[in-house]
C-alpha cells in the first residue's frame, strides 16, 4: 500500500507565542479512515488548511501522491470545511451543476441518487433545508468526487443522532477505497466505529499516531476512553 500524504517538519505560527502547528512529521497511507483528534486549539484546522493549500506553512513540506502542494494536489483533495461555503440562495441543482463544471472527478449522477434516496428536492434552495439536511447535502457533494483524499472538518458537529448515522454511512459507502479519509472531530465516541487509525494533537504537536486496534489491544480501552486518559492532565 503506497503512501498518500507525507508531511515533514511542518510548522505554522500566527505570532511568536502561538505555534498552531509545531514541527509535525507524519506519513499517511492509502485506504484508511483516520481520525484527527485533539482539544480545541490543538492545531487540527490549521493543519487541514495547510494540507488543502488554504494556508502556507512557515516551515516544512507537504506532499500528496508525491507532489508538493499546488493546483495538482488541490484537484486530488475533496474538502468539507467546518463552515459552509455554499450560497443558501442557490438551488441544490445549481450547486450540483457548479460542482460538475468545476471538478472533473465529480459524479452528478451519484449525488442525485443519494439526494433522491433522502427525499431532497434538488429544485429547492439550500437555505430552505433543515440544518441536518444542509449538512447531508454538503457531505454528498464531497463524497461524490473520486478523490485521492477526503478531508472532513467536524462533519457531524451540531446535527442530531439520526443525521450523524447517515453521515457516517455515507462516508463508509461512498469514498474511493484507494483513497484516505481524514476526519477532524471532537465527537470521538460517535465516530470511532468507522476509524482505522487516529492522530492525537495537543498545542500544535503530534502526540500519537496509531491504529484503533492497537489502542484497544494494548490499552484495553476505546479510543474515546484512551483520548480522555491522554488529555486528562
Amino acid at each position: 500500500m503506497s503512501d498518500l500524504l507525507e508531511i515533514q517538519g511542518l510548522s505554522k505560527a500566527y505570532d511568536v507565542r502561538n505555534h498552531a502547528v509545531d514541527n509535525i512529521s507524519i506519513t499517511l497511507p492509502r485506504g484508511k479512515i483516520i481520525g484527527l483528534l485533539g482539544p480545541n486549539g490543538s492545531g487540527k484546522t490549521t493543519l487541514i488548511k495547510m494540507i488543502t493549500g488554504l494556508l502556507k506553512p512557515d516551515a516544512g513540506e507537504i506532499r500528496i501522491c508525491g507532489e508538493n502542494i499546488g493546483p495538482q494536489t488541490k484537484a486530488r483533495v475533496a474538502y468539507l470545511p467546518d463552515r459552509t461555503y455554499l450560497s443558501g440562495g442557490e438551488t441544490i441543482q445549481g450547486i450540483l451543476n457548479y460542482f460538475q463544471d468545476f471538478y472533473s472527478d465529480f459524479s452528478k449522477e451519484s449525488a442525485e441518487e443519494m439526494l433522491k434516496n433522502l427525499g431532497i428536492d434538488t429544485n429547492v434552495k439550500l437555505k430552505t433545508l433543515s440544518k441536518g439536511n444542509k449538512e447531508k447535502v454538503q457531505l454528498i457533494l464531497v463524497m461524490s468526487r473520486k478523490a485521492d483524499m477526503y478531508i472532513l472538518d467536524e462533519p457531524i458537529a451540531g446535527v442530531d443522532p439520526a443525521a450523524r448515522d447517515y453521515i457516517l454511512r455515507t462516508i463508509i459507502n461512498n469514498y474511493n477505497p484507494e483513497a484516505t479519509v481524514l476526519i477532524s472531530t471532537h465527537l470521538i465516541s460517535d465516530i470511532e466505529q468507522v476509524l482505522d487509525e487516529v492522530i492525537f494533537m495537543r498545542r500544535g504537536k503530534l502526540v500519537l499516531y496509531t491504529s484503533v486496534d492497537n489502542i484497544r489491544e494494548k490499552h484495553g480501552k476505546s479510543v474515546d476512553a484512551y483520548f480522555r486518559e491522554v488529555f486528562a492532565c
